[in-house]
């Protein structure tokens, strides 16, 4: 175990080379966080693919992490795992999960799973495997391709996809149901369609309440395990993501390995160069490597509204250190 503590912040601490046959991952410890209590809640992360690679930092830029260096205050351990690159390996992640529990102090009989996309993907593949440790999990446009669907039906289970997905198509969630479907009944399944919502716009429920609240409103101990199903997610509450975040409210410290001095996370990393409430200008600032398909992406738009944004052509160099409008 870890020496004792207890954290009057935010912690967010990576872990790099930690696990045999795991994968280098975050964690992030609440405001008032007891290293000797475990009654705290654990809350997986899987990101999408745009986050894969080896660099820790890019798992910040979306997600729980992202929402808590917003401001957005989330009461719970959080662990952030980094695939390199192809499907998440669900015992690779179990791995991770044991290491932290195994290091950290938290309820086992609260532990949950939330992922977009890829990691849509690998919450559904990870909860069909290891449903009998999960209270509850999300899966966020993404679909699903576990050995066996059978142990979904056995966890509180809730799955969004927007109807305007063209990169993940709604059918793969309900490929996913049918498949449910065939080892019995469901009842602990709740899936929600949004009209009109794309791929990117489902990374908007990272940044609201009601999918931190929905999710501990679950114990893996309660009898018969069921589910919550008085919460919604509606497509003008995610257009409001952003709205009932107290920006002032991030006191995020930031650790390498939990051994190098703190930082501000401000000072850390520019944020300034994410995703924003849709409504508002945002600039950003161009990097080396960076391409009007990439920044499409990350910002949730398209290229040729970039394009217009800025009055450039598709071709246009973009130079290092420029701003480029992306809303």
């Amino acid at each position: 175990m870890l020496l004792p503590f207890l954290s009057f912040s935010q912690t967010l601490t990576a872990f790099r080379g930690k696990v045999s046959n795991g994968y280098n991952f975050w964690v992030c410890t609440p405001k008032g966080y007891d290293s000797l209590q475990s009654d705290t809640p654990v809350i997986l992360f899987l990101h999408g693919a745009s986050l894969c690679g080896n660099n820790l930092e890019r798992v910040r830029r979306y997600g729980p992490l992202h929402a808590l260096a917003m401001g957005r205050q989330i009461n719970a351990l959080i662990i952030a795992p980094q695939n390199p690159g192809g499907a998440w390996n669900p015992d690779r992640v179990n791995n991770v999960v044991d290491w932290v529990f195994d290091h950290y102090a938290g309820d086992t009989n609260r532990f949950y799973v939330l992922g977009m996309s890829l990691g849509g993907y690998g919450t559904i593949d990870y909860s069909a495997a290891y449903s009998h440790r999960i209270a509850a999990a999300m899966a966020l446009c993404g679909g699903g391709n576990p050995k066996s669907y059978c142990g979904l039906n056995d966890l509180p289970l809730w799955i969004l996809h927007g109807t305007a997905d063209r990169a993940v198509t709604v059918a793969q969630s309900q490929k996913v149901i049918d498949k449910m479907a065939q080892c019995g009944d469901s009842p602990r399944l709740k899936f929600t369609k949004l009209p009109g919502v794309d791929h990117g716009g489902l990374a908007r429920a990272f940044y609201i309440s009601e999918t931190y609240d929905w999710l501990f409103q679950h114990r893996l101990d309660t009898p018969n395990r069921p589910i919550n199903k008085d919460y919604e997610i509606t497509v003008d509450r995610l257009h409001k993501a952003y709205k009932d975040i107290d920006r002032k409210a991030n006191n995020l410290v930031v650790r390498n390995n939990g051994s190098s001095s703190a930082k501000s996370d401000n000072k850390n990393e520019d944020l300034s160069n994410t995703p924003t409430n849709e409504g508002e200008t945002q600039y950003h600032t161009i990097r080396k490597g960076d391409t009007l398909g990439a920044l499409a992406k990350k910002y949730h738009t398209s290229v040729s509204k970039l394009c217009k944004l800025n009055n450039i052509s598709q071709t246009t160099t973009l130079r290092i250190g420029k701003k480029l409008r992306v809303r």
